[in-house]
C-alpha cells in the first residue's frame, strides 16, 4: 500500500469531503475547518481542517464561541499529520481535553485475510431492530465500561432513516450476547469504517473480535468499497495488523470546554 497516496485519499473522501454519519446530521465548512453537527444527542466535532500559525488559534476559537452557541459540546478530531504541528499543544491551551490516542489503520482488499471465523458454540446475528441494538448497547457498555445510550440511539436512527449506510452484528453464545461491532458504509466514498468492535470480559482472546473484523469486510467488499478504515486501540492494532491492516498515522479526539448551564 502506498501509505501518502491512500492517507491523501482518506482525507479527501472521509475528513474534507466528509459527509453526515446519521439521520440528522449536517456537515458545514466554516473559519478553515469541516464540522459535523449531529442530530440530538448526536456525535458533533471538527473533521477536518486547513490551518497554519496565523489562523489556528482564531479558528479554534470560532468552533468553541459556535457549539457554544448551539450548547453543544464536541470534538476535534486530530490526525497527526495535521497542521500546524503545534495543532494539540494550540487546543489543550483553549482549554480542550485529549483522549487517548489510537492509531488509524487501514486495510484494501485483496491483501486482507478474512479466514476467520467465530469459536465453535458461537454464532453472528445480523441486527435490524430494537432488539438487536439493545443487545449491541448492552455488550458496549460492558465491553468499553461507559454509557452507551448515544450509540443505541444512533444505531436505532440509521437503522430506520437510512439501513444501507450500517451495518451491525453481535455474537452470541447461546442466547447470550458477548461481543458486538458496528459498520459505516457512506455513500460516495471507498472507504468503509469499522467501529465499537468489542468483547466481555470471559470471552476475549478467542478469536471473535477477529470474525468479526472479517465479517464486515466481506460485507464491505460485496457492496464494492475498496478500504477498510478502523482507529485502533493498543490493544486492537496487533490483531489488526494480523489481518491485513497498516498503520497511516494517529488521531487523538480532543473534548471541547465544558458548556456553562444556561441561567
Amino acid at each position: 500500500m502506498r501509505h501518502a497516496g491512500v492517507l491523501a485519499l482518506f482525507d479527501r473522501d472521509m475528513r474534507e469531503g466528509a459527509r453526515p454519519d446519521a439521520p440528522g446530521a449536517r456537515i458545514e465548512r466554516a473559519d478553515g475547518v469541516v464540522r459535523q453537527v449531529g442530530a440530538e444527542h448526536g456525535w458533533s466535532g471538527v473533521l477536518w481542517s486547513d490551518l497554519d500559525e496565523t489562523t489556528a488559534d482564531e479558528a479554534i476559537a470560532a468552533q468553541v464561541r459556535y457549539f457554544a452557541g448551539l450548547g453543544r459540546e464536541f470534538e476535534w478530531k486530530l490526525y497527526g499529520h495535521d497542521l500546524p504541528v503545534d495543532l494539540g499543544r494550540r487546543l489543550r491551551a483553549a482549554g480542550f481535553t485529549p483522549e487517548p490516542e489510537e492509531t488509524l489503520m487501514i486495510a484494501e482488499f485483496g491483501q486482507m485475510n478474512l479466514d476467520a471465523e467465530v469459536p465453535e458454540g458461537v454464532r453472528l446475528l445480523p441486527v435490524n431492530d430494537a432488539v438487536g441494538v439493545d443487545m449491541v448497547a448492552d455488550v458496549h457498555a460492558q465491553a468499553f465500561g461507559r454509557d452507551s445510550s448515544r450509540m443505541r440511539r444512533q444505531l436505532l436512527a440509521q437503522l430506520a432513516a437510512a439501513p444501507d449506510t450500517v451495518v451491525a452484528v453481535v455474537a452470541l453464545a447461546g442466547d447470550s450476547p458477548i461481543s458486538a461491532a458496528r459498520m459505516e458504509m457512506l455513500p460516495g466514498t471507498r472507504f468503509a469504517g469499522l467501529w465499537g468492535g468489542g468483547t466481555v470480559e470471559g470471552w476475549r482472546g478467542r478469536g471473535i473480535y477477529r470474525a468479526l473484523v472479517a465479517h464486515r469486510a466481506r460485507v464491505a467488499a460485496e457492496h464494492g468499497y475498496r478500504y477498510l478504515q478502523v482507529d485502533a486501540t493498543s490493544q486492537s492494532r496487533p490483531i489488526l495488523e494480523r489481518l491485513g491492516f497498516e498503520p497511516l498515522t494517529t488521531t487523538t479526539p480532543y473534548v471541547s470546554p465544558t458548556v456553562p448551564a444556561e441561567a
